[in-house]
């Protein structure tokens, strides 16, 4: 889940992020905001990366609602303030909760587990979109990729990959016997030119090949661990919004 975090207050914001990691340790803050005005600039430029958004009422430069004047939020918020007069107003901007302050853990665990069962009918709407690409007349998928060994340039076919992973600002390809071998794309990229009925994307950091999967094993906090049939010194765990869109993929439907 990724998570746009907009408080003025530093030791409210930090409390937030705590909070998050204690709800799922897999939540990536993407910036912690403390004025309208950045909070315009930032949205302006990355509006669309976000799933949802924390964001406090009263910030150093004025009310957050200033921001809906000046951009288009389409994202749902999650209100934490101090005040409750501003209740009706919050929920005419998609607020789907809010939280009067000292926000607690129950407070927004709550909160978070009502915005998963709202976009629980979008994962399935996901998974219907995977089976109407994968049946797509004409549709064509990347079947090798080009690699660098040395100073030798090797192309590696899909049915050799058992996975793909990022670190850093790189992506990795490793095959079928183990070796890691760095390619020139996006994790973004790779999930739209792949054969979605060959491989999944688990979360932010692996993509995976059917037949790459020893085992998976029942993880904490409803999540799902994944076993490749390579080495590899890397937890592979299944976000939990993707579980249920993974059962169908690894069942074949």
């Amino acid at each position: 889940m990724r998570v746009l975090i907009i408080e003025d207050e530093i030791p409210a914001a930090e409390k937030l992020v705590r909070y998050l990691k204690k709800y799922d340790e897999d939540v990536e803050v993407l910036a912690t905001l403390q004025s309208v005005k950045e909070s315009v600039k930032w949205l302006k430029e990355h509006g669309n990366e976000p799933e949802i958004i924390l964001m406090d009422i009263q910030l150093i430069d004025g009310k957050s609602f200033l921001i809906f004047d000046q951009v288009d939020v389409v994202k749902p918020i999650i209100f934490t303030t101090a005040f409750d007069e501003y209740a009706i107003k919050a929920f005419e901007v998609n607020s789907i909760a809010y939280l009067l302050k000292p926000v607690t853990l129950d407070d927004l665990s709550a909160a978070l587990d009502k915005y998963r069962k709202l976009s629980k009918t979008t994962d399935e709407l996901m998974h219907v979109t995977e089976i109407l690409k994968s049946l797509s007349v004409g549709k064509s998928y990347k079947n090798r990729f080009m690699v660098k060994i040395g100073d030798h340039i090797r192309s590696v076919t899909t049915d050799q990959i058992a996975l793909f992973f990022a670190e850093g600002r790189n992506a990795y390809i490793v095959n079928t016997e183990g070796r890691k071998l760095i390619i020139d794309f996006k994790m973004e990229e790779l999930e739209e030119i792949l054969d979605p009925r060959q491989f999944f994307r688990l979360n932010r950091t692996f993509i995976i090949s059917i037949n790459a999967i020893k085992d998976v094993l029942v993880y904490s906090n409803s999540r799902l661990k994944v076993i490749p049939t390579v080495e590899l010194d890397k937890e592979m765990i299944v976000s939990r919004e993707k579980v249920q869109v993974f059962k169908s993929w690894f069942d074949g439907n």
